[in-house]
C-alpha cells in the first residue's frame, strides 16, 4: 500500500494524476469496447459498422460512469445537472464515434485492413480525443 500511496503521490504534485486516472478507465473502457466489438463481429456475425455501434454505445455507458466518478469527481446536485453532463458526454462521443467510423472505413473498407488491426489503431486516437473532450468540455468545472 505504501508504494501505491508514494506512487500517486508522486503523480498527484506533478498534476499527472488525472491524466493517469483517465488512461487506466480508458484503457478499461477500450478492453470493453474492443471485446463488445469483437464478441459482435466475429462470433455474432454481425458488419464491423453495426458491432462497431454496438461497441460504442456499451463503452460509453462504461466511460461516463468511470470517468465521473474517478477521474474527473463530478458531482451533480440535480437529475437535470445530471442529465445536462451526460448529453455533454454524449455529444461529445458522438464527435469521437464519427472519427472511429470514419477511420474504420479508411481502414478497413479502403485499405483492406484487418478488422480487429482496424479497431486497435482507431482506439488510440478515439482515447486521446476523449480525454480532451472530457477534461475541456464535459467534466471542467467539477474537477477536484
Amino acid at each position: 500500500m505504501k508504494l501505491y500511496q508514494k506512487f500517486r503521490a508522486y503523480l498527484e504534485k506533478h498534476g499527472w494524476w488525472s491524466i493517469f486516472m483517465y488512461l487506466f478507465y480508458g484503457g478499461w473502457t477500450t478492453v470493453v469496447n474492443i471485446v463488445a466489438f469483437a464478441i459482435c463481429h466475429n462470433l455474432l456475425s454481425f458488419n464491423w459498422q453495426i458491432a462497431n455501434t454496438i461497441a460504442w454505445i456499451l463503452s460509453v455507458l462504461f466511460a461516463f460512469v468511470t470517468n465521473k466518478l474517478w477521474v474527473f469527481h463530478s458531482k451533480t446536485e440535480t437529475f437535470g445537472a445530471l442529465s445536462w453532463e451526460f448529453a455533454k458526454f454524449v455529444f461529445a462521443r458522438l464527435i469521437s464515434y464519427g472519427m472511429d467510423m470514419g477511420s474504420m472505413y479508411i481502414l478497413i473498407d479502403l485499405m483492406s485492413a484487418n478488422t480487429l488491426l482496424a479497431k486497435l489503431i482507431t482506439q488510440v486516437i478515439i482515447v486521446i480525443a476523449n480525454y480532451f473532450f472530457s477534461k475541456i468540455f464535459i467534466f471542467k468545472s467539477r474537477e477536484k
